[in-house]
C-alpha cells in the first residue's frame, strides 16, 4: 500500500508516516494498521451519521472527509461497539480483535502524546480480548529429521531448500527474517548471523555445524544474479531474485509433502516453534536463553515452550507416589446355584 494513494484522513496518513519512517514498522504491519483504522473510522462515521452496516467491511462508508472532531472526539464506547460489530458482523476472532485492539491504542496514543491533539488517549483503558492460548504445534525429533532428509529437487535448488530448512529448524527464525538474508550478515570467523526482525531490530543467532554445513554447500552452487541490488540476498529462486515469503512456504509444503507429513498444519512458522521445543526438550536451554534466540519482546511468549510435554513432566509424572496403583479388577459375577 501507498501511503500518499490511501483514501483515508490526514490524520490516519500521518500516523502510518509515523509508524513506518520514525517507528520502523514494516510494510506488513502498516497495511494492517490501515486496514483495521481504516474499518473503525468507516464504522465511526456510520454509527454517528446513522448510515447503513450491512455490509461487513462498511465499504460504501467514505472516510476521506471525515471531520477532524469526529475523529478526536471518539470514546471508549464508540471501542467497544466497533469491536461487537466486527465479531457479529465480520466474525472475527479474539486473536483478530485483540490486533484490531492494539491497532486503536497505537492510534490514538499518537494523537495525544505524539501529534499533541488529544489530552489524553480515550483508548488508553480499552482491554484487549482474552484469548485461548494454544500450544505450539511442533514435528518431533524423528519428524525432523525425516524432513530434512525428504528434501529433493534440482541443483541447486535441491542445496537451497535443504539449507532453508536447515536454518528453520536450527535458529527458530521467522519466514520474513529468512527472506531478508544477506551474504553480508553471515559472519564465518565467529559462526553467527544477524538476522533483522520485527521493528527492524537486528539479533544475532549462533550457526551450529549442521548450519555452517548447509551454507558452505549452498553458496558451493549458487549462481550469482545479474541484476546488482539482488547480489547481496542469500536465497534466491531459480530466476536469480530474491526468493518470496510465499515461495519459501511452497518449498516447505514440498518437503513436508514428500516426508508425508502434509495435511497436519505445519508451515515455516510451525518450523519456528520446532527450533524452539526441540531446544528446549532436547537441549535443556534455558526459557531465558530460548527468549534471546527467537527475538520475543516479552518471557511471557517465550514460556509456552514450557508447557509442552518433555522429558522431565514425564518423569514427574511417573515419581507420583500414587502413580503404580492399578484399578481394582471387576468382581466375579456369582451364579444362583453357588448362593
Amino acid at each position: 500500500m501507498n501511503i500518499n494513494d490511501a483514501q483515508c484522513p490526514q490524520l490516519l496518513k500521518d500516523f502510518l508516516f509515523y509508524m513506518l519512517t520514525i517507528k520502523g514498522r514494516s510494510q506488513r504491519t502498516i497495511d494492517a494498521y490501515f486496514i483495521d483504522l481504516r474499518l473503525f473510522l468507516r464504522y465511526l462515521r456510520a454509527s454517528r451519521e446513522h448510515l447503513s452496516m450491512s455490509e461487513p467491511n462498511l465499504s460504501d462508508v467514505l472516510i476521506e472527509d471525515l471531520p477532524r472532531e469526529m475523529i478526536l472526539g471518539a470514546t471508549l464506547s464508540d471501542a467497544y461497539g466497533y469491536l461487537n460489530f466486527v465479531q457479529t458482523t465480520n466474525e472475527n476472532n479474539a486473536a483478530t480483535r485483540s490486533r484490531k485492539v492494539s491497532s486503536l491504542r497505537s492510534f490514538y496514543q499518537y494523537l495525544s502524546s505524539k501529534a499533541g491533539l488529544l489530552e489524553i488517549s480515550p483508548m488508553k483503558d480499552l482491554e484487549t480480548p482474552t484469548q485461548r492460548r494454544s500450544l505450539p504445534k511442533y514435528l518431533t525429533l524423528e519428524e525432523s529429521l525425516r524432513l530434512l532428509q525428504a528434501v529433493d529437487g534440482p541443483s541447486p535448488r535441491k542445496e537451497r531448500d535443504y539449507c532453508i530448512i536447515t536454518l528453520l529448524l536450527n535458529c527458530g527464525m521467522r519466514l520474513s527474517e529468512l527472506v531478508g538474508i544477506k551474504k553480508g550478515s553471515i559472519h564465518w570467523d565467529d559462526r553467527t548471523l544477524v538476522l533483522l526482525g520485527k521493528g527492524n531490530k537486528e539479533r544475532m543467532v549462533y550457526l551450529n555445524e549442521a548450519c555452517i554445513s548447509a551454507l558452505e554447500v549452498y553458496l558451493g552452487v549458487r549462481e550469482e544474479p545479474e541484476v546488482e541490488k539482488d547480489r547481496e540476498y542469500l536465497f534466491l529462486s531459480k530466476n536469480k531474485r530474491p526468493l518470496t515469503p510465499r515461495r519459501v512456504e511452497q518449498i516447505v509444503e514440498q518437503a513436508l509433502g514428500a516426508a508425508g507429513l502434509s495435511g497436519r498444519g505445519f508451515s515455516p512458522h510451525k518450523l519456528r516453534h520446532t527450533a524452539a521445543t526441540l531446544m528446549y526438550q532436547h537441549g535443556g536451554v534455558d526459557i531465558r536463553v530460548l527468549k534471546e534466540i527467537l527475538g520475543h519482546e516479552n518471557l511471557g511468549t517465550t514460556e509456552i515452550y514450557t508447557h509442552v510435554a518433555s522429558p522431565q513432566v514425564e518423569d514427574a509424572a511417573r515419581k507420583n507416589p500414587l502413580g503404580n496403583i492399578t484399578a481394582p479388577k471387576p468382581k466375579k459375577a456369582v451364579r444362583n446355584d453357588e448362593e
